[in-house]
């Protein structure tokens, strides 16, 4: 990954708001949720949402996909994982350091 292109993401992430629609659609999995679920969860006015949703969009953060009259929205987990990959890696010269981190590795993920 590019130092540019993680600039960009941990931008688009460092808002409270972002980094809440951020965690709800990781909650949500590959499927995502629609717009109008995501506002309704964390209480976001549309038009504020919409700009949000544009910033995770833009970084690469989240894909879209419009079913009828609805667009939802799902993380990338492709990019996210190598957005986390990019800021740990070589970590302790490759030792087992970030306990959290291995946990997480160890639960099953989408």
């Amino acid at each position: 990954m590019e130092m540019n292109a993680a600039v960009e993401q941990l931008a688009a992430l460092g808002n409270a708001s972002r980094l809440s629609v951020f965690r709800l659609l990781v909650q949500a999995g590959p499927a995502g949720l629609s717009a109008g679920i995501i506002a309704e969860r964390l209480q976001l006015p549309p038009a504020t949402l919409s700009f949000h949703l544009a910033s995770l969009h833009h970084a690469g953060l989240l894909s879209s996909r419009q079913e009828s009259r609805f667009v939802y929205y799902a993380v990338d987990f492709t990019v996210a994982d190598g957005l986390l990959a990019y800021l740990v890696e070589d970590c302790c010269q490759g030792m087992q350091c970030l306990p959290k981190t291995a946990a997480v590795r160890t639960k099953a993920c989408c």
